[in-house]
């Protein structure tokens, strides 16, 4: 018996022993973690090492970006405006993208940009029918640019 107690005595102090040891690298985790917060050389290194996980991420966003979208820096307009007429050929709902360019481009530039879209819309389909895409815009342009469309014979 005596030597039972012994061991459970030494399985006690060890597991107190265990308990204390854990607390006390908390504590010194706790300690570390508030003196490395602290200090204005951590504040820098974290703000320059978000700064380069930011940087690719903004690269991989301007590579997806508009193909027309770098041609109005250029001045490029005619380019660019080819490139958007066709965004708005493929575009599942062009109805939405016209008001979003309408909002966003210069308004000569949007209006070049209609004068396109009868040129997009008389180049004939695969199978020599017009797209769905095609017939969207067609009535696009007929309901809110009525004087347009009769201008340019639509």
């Amino acid at each position: 018996m005596p030597r039972v107690r012994a061991v459970l005595g030494l399985l006690a102090a060890l597991a107190a022993l265990s308990a204390c040891g854990a607390v006390a690298f908390l504590a010194y985790c706790v300690h570390r973690d508030r003196k490395r917060r602290g200090d204005p050389a951590f504040r820098r290194r974290l703000r320059d090492k978000r700064g380069a996980q930011r940087r690719p991420a903004e690269a991989r966003g301007a590579q997806v970006q508009c193909l027309g979208a770098p041609r109005w820096r250029d001045r490029e307009h005619r380019l660019g405006v080819e490139h958007l007429s066709n965004a708005l050929l493929v575009c599942g709902q062009p109805q939405e993208l016209l008001k979003v360019f309408k909002h966003t481009l210069p308004p000569q530039v949007f209006e070049m940009l209609l004068r396109k879209i009868p040129l997009i819309c008389q180049s004939p389909g695969r199978r020599g029918e017009k797209s769905r895409a095609v017939q969207v815009l067609e009535e696009i342009m007929a309901e809110n640019f009525p004087n347009l469309a009769k201008e340019i014979n639509l």
